[in-house]
């Protein structure tokens, strides 16, 4: 069933309002594993990295009062598409939409709402491309992505206690 939800956008001005929802939503996603996982404790530092780019987008899904999930990211830097190595060639066009998060709580999922959170975001985006990354240890969520049109070009740990992720691009706009 697809629950009724208020879908609303933020930006980069708006992150003081938001971080703190976009936290909470993160620890309770990943209540279990936050005490013996530093790098997910490191997610209020990606909040405000990624928040501190102007360019900025947030889309945060809500029923009633409830918070139900959120999809965030940013424009990358022209002549920095970090994907642009796994490619040969890389596409002529290469704006990059650098999509960092997609989070949604326990109860909201298989429910429709991960898929209208992305494609909310998604849908607002001028860019050629976006970006992903993905845990190379969940290949449901992968095969979720594929099934919105990504597609994997490479593998690549950034940082040295993050996991090893899948890294995944699709053209935009959607179809």
């Amino acid at each position: 069933m697809t629950p009724a939800l208020e879908l609303r956008h933020y930006g980069h001005d708006d992150l003081s309002e938001i971080r703190q929802t976009l936290i909470g939503v993160h620890a309770d996603v990943h209540a279990d594993r936050m005490a013996d996982d530093e790098f997910r404790q490191k997610f209020p530092w990606f909040v405000d990295h990624w928040g501190g780019n102007p360019g900025f987008s947030c889309v945060v899904a809500r029923e009633g009062d409830e918070v139900v999930g959120f999809a965030y990211g940013a424009p990358g830097a022209d002549g920095r598409e970090w994907w642009r190595e796994y490619l040969d060639p890389a596409p002529e066009k290469s704006s990059t939409f650098h999509f960092s998060e997609l989070m949604v709580r326990e109860q909201w999922r298989k429910t429709g709402a991960a898929e209208r959170l992305h494609r909310a975001l998604m849908d607002a985006r001028d860019d050629d491309l976006a970006a992903l990354l993905v845990d190379v240890t969940h290949p449901k969520v992968q095969a979720l992505y594929e099934s919105w049109g990504y597609r994997k070009v490479g593998e690549d740990q950034p940082f040295p206690d993050s996991p090893v992720y899948a890294v995944m691009i699709v053209d935009l706009p959607l179809p």
